[in-house]
């Protein structure tokens, strides 16, 4: 599938090194047209640098540290944690949502629950997915606009944020460890992430199992400060953050 070409290409990338067409051909094993297609579509969202017989990582994209990229990389891992997530979801629950990838995938899953609840959310790519569905009651939280990240921040929207008492945090975060907690490499999210922690009466943290055992920039939550830790059925060693106190789906 292109979707999986795609991420096989963009991980590729991003260890460093330009990628030629025939190379990529004999890995996906696929046509060299059907690499050049889906380098050429690539290239047209901006994402890789198509050139002639291969393809590299723009100066501005040497890390996917923006939405757009990141919305690609270990989609279907995502997807799975999502799904867990929603069973959290009860009728009439105030839920609140950050910005990030994973949120805004949990969100298309949002759509397909059948009763009446709230969300509140700084995720402007999650707001407009749950339009969809007139169940839900949306409350968009304003801000600065962060036009990579597809959200708002700032003090302003951490206050606005303050406001809420949510039944559920739903918390997309970059990274977790045993020693340091979460982190997070978007420094404007953070205090987003901990006004929810402090408002919250269940804190969800979903990440997909890349996400484990890593580091990020800075310390966003201690391992204490989220009830729940959602992933998918890839992650290894989670009886070690079960240990630590969180429970683990």
């Amino acid at each position: 599938m292109q979707a999986q070409r795609s991420e096989f290409i963009l991980k590729e990338l991003q260890l460093g090194k330009p990628l030629k067409v025939t190379e990529l051909s004999q890995r996906l094993q696929v046509s060299v047209d059907t690499v050049r297609r889906d380098l050429k579509a690539l290239d047209a969202s901006g994402l890789i640098k198509y050139v002639r017989g291969g393809a590299c990582l723009p100066d501005a994209l040497q890390s996917f540290s923006h939405f757009k990229g990141r919305e690609i990389i270990n989609s279907d891992l995502k997807r799975e944690a999502a799904r867990k997530a929603v069973s959290f979801v009860t009728e009439g629950a105030v839920v609140a949502l950050n910005s990030g990838t994973t949120n805004t995938i949990l969100a298309q899953e949002l759509l397909a629950l059948n009763f009446s609840f709230t969300v509140v959310t700084n995720n402007l790519a999650a707001a407009n997915i749950l339009l969809g569905n007139d169940h839900i009651e949306l409350y968009a939280i304003g801000g600065r606009v962060d036009l990579k990240e597809r959200s708002t921040c700032g003090s302003q929207c951490v206050k606005e944020f303050s406001e809420y008492m949510p039944d559920l945090a739903f918390l997309s975060v970059n990274a977790v460890n045993l020693n340091e907690g979460f982190t997070d490499f978007r420094l404007n999210e953070i205090p987003v992430m901990q006004a929810l922690a402090r408002n919250s009466k269940r804190v969800i943290a979903v990440l997909d199992s890349s996400k484990l055992n890593k580091l990020s920039k800075k310390k966003a939550l201690e391992l204490n400060e989220a009830d729940v830790l959602v992933t998918d059925s890839r992650a290894r060693g989670l009886e070690l953050y079960a240990k630590a106190g969180l429970s683990v789906s």
